[in-house]
């Protein structure tokens, strides 16, 4: 790998948002708004990094952060896991949340040391809280089965082995994934945490009515997630239109833009399953509004958040 790369000598503070078609994201319109409540004179790069790239391109996209002073830090997406494999060495620390994840999803300095840190184990968690109540996975022994095995997939993973309340977890989580590389990564981790309790089986599958057969296995009650990235960042669903979604379950589709199959599928089963149906909106504000504040150094109290987020609704 090169040792350096060009680097842009930037006129003002500068968070970059790594993704796939970031020219699309709701951020390009939200985080001017954004800046405006934080009295800040912040610009956004977008950096659109093709599905698995080159290392060279991770590479120089974190060098960039790392040697130019405007340069304060970044938002990863759907390169989470493929920028801290292929930049490691460019970090001065990587925070524990990282080292768990193997992943990175927030770079940003801190007395001119280069910081990755994995907040999604946080974000995630708190999404759940808005519609998931407390005592939900005790009361009804349900499972989870979510649909690819990226960093998102992990961070949730992470979150009910490390932070859920013991006696309140899903009694089984089912990992899909269409290589088996990342299902690796995610059964490595989890082997090296105490015992949670919760069951773990890891498919490797790429047909989706082979998906709708295991979601038909679901108990009631139970959530199907789509952390595939299919309906934003690639076209389709995991599932096919004839899926059953689980009774009395919970679909969450982490997108929240894009033509959203998964979701739209489910959504035709609100009636009939009594299901109940998630988007991404509120995760894709936890994710953004927490970075933010570790990017600029800004404490992110309840009341700042719901002001950011207020901002955002107005545009969205």
């Amino acid at each position: 790998m090169a040792d350096s790369y060009p680097v842009v000598t930037r006129d003002r503070p500068t968070f970059y948002f790594f993704g796939v078609t970031t020219g699309q994201s709701s951020s390009r319109r939200v985080f001017p708004a954004w800046m405006d409540v934080l009295g800040s004179d912040g610009q956004l790069v977008g950096v659109d990094l093709a599905l698995n790239a080159p290392a060279d391109d991770y590479r120089a996209a974190v060098y960039q952060i790392k040697h130019d002073p405007l340069s304060y830090g970044a938002l990863v997406t759907t390169h989470k896991i493929n920028v801290l494999n292929a930049a490691r060495d460019l970090f001065d620390e990587l925070t524990e949340a990282a080292r768990l994840c193997g992943e990175v999803s927030a770079i940003y300095k801190r007395d001119g040391r280069l910081i990755g840190h994995a907040v999604d184990p946080v974000t995630s968690a708190r999404s759940m809280a808005q519609f998931i109540p407390p005592g939900y996975w005790r009361q009804h022994n349900a499972d989870i089965m979510c649909l690819g095995a990226g960093g998102s997939a992990v961070a949730i993973t992470l979150h009910f082995l490390t932070s859920a309340a013991p006696e309140d977890r899903p009694r089984r989580l089912t990992v899909v994934n269409r290589t088996q590389g990342k299902l690796d990564h995610l059964r490595g981790l989890v082997a090296g945490l105490p015992d949670s309790g919760i069951t773990f089986e890891y498919v490797q599958n790429a047909d989706p009515a082979a998906n709708d057969r295991i979601m038909a296995d679901l108990p009631p009650y139970s959530m199907v997630i789509n952390a595939t990235g299919m309906g934003k960042d690639i076209p389709g669903s995991p599932v096919t239109d004839d899926g059953v979604f689980p009774e009395n379950g919970i679909a969450w589709e982490l997108n929240y833009r894009g033509a959203l199959e998964f979701m739209h599928q489910a959504a035709r089963q609100t009636e009939s399953r009594n299901l109940t149906v998630v988007d991404g909106w509120y995760y894709f504000l936890q994710g953004w509004i927490t970075i933010i504040g570790h990017v600029f150094d800004i404490d992110i109290t309840p009341d700042l958040f719901d002001w950011l987020a207020e901002a955002a609704e107005s545009i969205r």
